[in-house]
């Protein structure tokens, strides 16, 4: 059964964060600059406006017992006391080049990631936000970063370049990259279109690390969450999809507090919340084949096909056709087999949380309205 949390803000709710522990307490932020900070029960605790009326975008607990709360606002981050909203412990101004739209902090809590309109990736040490360095590589909006679990120098980011990005922070070019509108057209390639049926490009909305460390995924604007495992060495080793979403997909986060980290729930434009196991994706377990694709075994694809759309489209047997086709028919078979629980929210949504509420899962929803909307998943 729902319940809606209400009377923290006055616009639509843009972020979520919690704290970890048991105290367990969660933050929103809303255009116009609002702060709200609630109880398990949905009590609030506290609220503030902060100065320059910009929208708040992101908002993440410190890791540590009794830690600040950050907040982006514009090109600025502020750290509050969550138990004292009133009170502005610091405040980096210009911690991003433009408007920040997403923040992370690593798991000890000394290192800050801000991801921002310019496409740019700064890391801020803490406290005292010196920035200690500037990843440029995207050649659009940076719209999510997330450090990866266990390994405190890699983070991953994403844009609306269609490029995810993992990054070792010894270095200021990233590990890898993997450009989602080639697989996206690569998979495409396997599907039919239907006269008037329009693709929309995968833009990358949101990006979520699971609590392994080892599996990424991406929620972006074709519908999809793209699924990526990283190997030995920080190499992508797999990739791979679920067709998640009717409309763009706009978050995607992995749980912690369920009984294995491959449980992910996802939002969309088209109002559903979804939650998947994907512990028998390929993409997490390799020796299920038919439903991932090894990069080596795509790039040798999209080799293939260019060579054979200029040598114009030699034929191709249709048993090794079939066997081509591999990677995308577990793509439907997953398809088909749909996520675990799904809720029919009805309000475009801007952002998930999960959360341990008194003991409960439950996912926390931000839409266009100015109130939280909890969810229980306790039948999972």
């Amino acid at each position: 059964m729902a319940i809606r949390w209400c009377d923290g803000h006055s616009s639509s709710i843009l972020c979520v964060g919690v704290s970890p522990g048991p105290e367990c307490l969660l933050a929103s932020g809303s255009e116009g600059g609002e702060v709200a900070v609630w109880s398990q029960d949905g009590a609030i605790i506290g609220r503030v406006t902060l100065p320059g009326d910009e929208d708040s975008t992101s908002v993440v607990f410190s890791p540590a017992a009794l830690g600040p709360l950050y907040v982006s606002h514009g090109d600025t981050v502020s750290t509050l006391d969550p138990r004292n909203l009133k009170v502005t412990v610091e405040e980096f101004q210009g911690a991003g080049e433009e408007e920040i739209n997403s923040l992370a902090l690593d798991e000890t809590g000394s290192s800050l990631a801000v991801a921002d309109d310019s496409g740019a990736v700064r890391v801020l040490e803490l406290p005292g936000g010196k920035v200690c360095r500037t990843l440029r590589r995207h050649t659009n909006i940076c719209s999510s970063v997330a450090f990866r679990p266990h390994r405190p120098n890699n983070l991953v980011s994403a844009g609306l370049d269609m490029q995810v990005m993992l990054w070792g922070l010894q270095k200021t070019r990233p590990l890898w990259t993997l450009n989602l509108q080639d697989v996206a057209e690569d998979d495409d390639d396997h599907h039919q279109q239907r006269p008037g049926q329009l693709f929309n490009p995968p833009l990358a909305h949101c990006v979520s690390v699971a609590s392994c460390g080892n599996i990424l995924g991406c929620a972006a604007e074709d519908g999809r969450v793209h699924l990526m495992r990283i190997g030995s060495g920080s190499k992508l080793e797999q990739q791979g999809a679920i067709k998640a979403h009717t409309q763009g997909a706009s978050q995607a986060h992995f749980l912690n507090f369920l009984s294995h980290p491959y449980w992910l729930v996802t939002g969309g434009n088209d109002g559903q919340v979804s939650l998947w196991d994907i512990s028998n994706h390929a993409v997490v377990t390799p020796e299920t084949k038919s439903q991932g694709t090894s990069v080596n075994r795509r790039k040798s694809k999209s080799k293939a096909k260019k060579k054979e759309q200029s040598q114009d489209k030699a034929e191709t047997p249709p048993k090794a056709e079939a066997e081509g086709e591999g990677a995308a028919g577990g793509h439907e078979m997953k398809e088909k087999s749909g996520p675990k629980l799904c809720i029919s929210h009805g309000d475009k949504v801007n952002w998930l949380c999960p959360a341990l509420l008194k003991g409960n899962p439950s996912v926390v929803v931000a839409d266009q309205s100015s109130s939280l909307t909890v969810y229980p998943l306790s039948q999972v």
